[in-house]
């Protein structure tokens, strides 16, 4: 029942995100950035990721310790959520003072400082989401988790939407672009709350300094996780702007922007999964059921996408760059280097929820700073050479360094056994699907048709090589 419910669920949050976040992150955000130009979202996509380096200050690991925490004692929300709200307004204020102070010493004047003040609280109120969104998710209730992950966007689509056609008076500029995701994160929060707030038996703020610590002390090493990985993520954007002189620095962060949009809509599906995993994954580790099936399934689910995307993105990146940004190729190159982290990021969505569901925080830790070294020295020696282009190089490396250490200490931890076939399968599918796409990129005159029959041929070629078999995933839908 737990795996038919868990993919029952799945399909109703990847259907309801596909629908809206895929078309905020390739419609909405491309059309604002025509509106302003490469410099001035360039500006604006720097701040938007310097505010997520010090995020770890916002959440210190609260979100997933909850997450995890909640799903295998559901009885201790009515007795925590309280004292943990105080504690995240808390950290919140902390995290404002210390990325605005920041911001100041490392030069940045009064026209950045007010942009990165209003990224800041609408990073509070994401992260306030979030962590009502974790005990939804720990209390399995998917569906209702389901409608607050679309939420946001919802409602920011509506007002951007009011300001491309002028309602209102409203025109597009950054400001009004960052104070629209304000209004959606603001109202999705308050939504979102007295949700979690119907479910809870009793409810006073309050401080309490023994339970905040004993939190704080439990949540440190995902606090140190979630800020390892957020460095090795976001830092390109700001090393391109830093690394390379006045304008030009801001205009490839600009173009380095346009070619990662795509990588974050995929990788928004692929947090879904992680998503879903991380409190099933706890649950059925504390229950000390089997669940090398569950990974194996959700691995191939998702890898096989991945892998298809990703060499797509090799050969069809012109194309792809016509559509969102209105017949320009500029960033075609990065765009099709830099989608193929997406293969990379979607094996750490799926071990490396695994790994922190059973505590190896330790390991991952390790493992982080080692891709924030590797991050830090090819930027380094690329960005000055290649420009936002070195950057993708390196997101590339280090995203493929970081996964298949994952895999190693999830094989390592849990003692699967090597599976040659799954591996030969896999080995054949990536050959094949690059050989799909080199036949048919060019089969006819119209590239779309060409890219259907590249989607349809790598689909079913996946089943040929036994990537996804039809009878087991039938059998893992009606198992009971």
């Amino acid at each position: 029942m737990q795996k038919k419910k868990f993919i029952f669920d799945l399909a109703i949050l990847l259907v309801l995100n596909l629908l809206i976040k895929p078309f905020w992150t390739l419609k909405i955000e491309p059309s604002v950035q025509m509106e302003v130009g490469n410099i001035s979202y360039g500006e604006y996509f720097v701040l938007f990721n310097f505010s997520f380096l010090l995020n770890i200050l916002l959440d210190f690991g609260l979100t997933n310790f909850n997450n995890k925490n909640i799903a295998q004692n559901s009885q201790l929300l009515s007795k925590h959520f309280s004292k943990m709200l105080a504690l995240k307004f808390a950290l919140g204020l902390f995290y404002v003072i210390v990325t605005l102070t920041v911001g100041m010493l490392i030069g940045y004047d009064l026209r950045y400082m007010k942009l990165l003040l209003i990224l800041c609280i609408n990073n509070f109120f994401l992260g306030f989401i979030l962590f009502l969104r974790s005990n939804l998710l720990a209390l399995h209730l998917f569906r209702i988790d389901s409608i607050v992950s679309v939420l946001d966007r919802v409602i920011m689509i509506s007002i951007v939407f009011a300001m491309l056609f002028n309602v209102f008076g409203l025109h597009v500029d950054i400001m009004n672009f960052v104070y629209a995701q304000t209004a959606g994160y603001v109202l999705t929060a308050f939504i979102a709350f007295v949700i979690v707030l119907n479910k809870t038996h009793t409810f006073k703020l309050n401080w309490h300094w023994a339970f905040n610590w004993m939190i704080l002390k439990k949540s440190f090493p995902f606090a140190i996780l979630v800020l390892l990985m957020t460095f090795y993520n976001r830092l390109d954007s700001v090393m391109i702007e830093k690394l390379l002189p006045g304008d030009f620095g801001k205009e490839q962060s600009g173009i380095y922007a346009k070619s990662f949009r795509l990588l974050d809509a995929a990788n928004m599906i692929a947090y879904l999964f992680s998503v879903q995993l991380l409190p099933v994954f706890s649950r059925m580790l504390k229950q000390n059921e089997n669940i090398e099936n569950i990974v194996k399934l959700s691995f191939t689910l998702l890898l096989t996408p991945a892998i298809i995307v990703s060499v797509s993105c090799l050969f069809y990146a012109d194309e792809f760059c016509k559509i969102l940004y209105k017949g320009s190729t500029e960033g075609s190159e990065i765009l099709g280097l830099l989608m193929c982290c997406f293969s990379a990021i979607s094996i750490t969505y799926i071990f490396g929820t695994l790994l922190t569901a059973n505590g190896n925080l330790k390991q991952l830790n390790f493992m982080a700073i080692s891709g924030i070294a590797i991050n830090l020295i090819l930027n380094f020696i690329l960005i000055p050479k290649f420009f936002a282009y070195g950057s993708a190089y390196s997101s590339v490396i280090t995203q493929f360094f970081t996964a298949l250490v994952q895999i190693y200490l999830s094989y390592k931890i849990f003692k699967f056994k090597v599976n040659k076939r799954l591996i030969l399968s896999l080995f054949f599918f990536i050959i094949g699907v690059i050989l799909i796409n080199y036949f048919t990129v060019n089969l006819t005159k119209q590239w779309l048709l060409n890219f259907s029959i590249m989607l349809a041929s790598s689909g079913l070629f996946a089943f040929v090589t036994g990537l996804l078999n039809p009878k087991s995933i039938i059998r893992f839908i009606k198992y009971k």
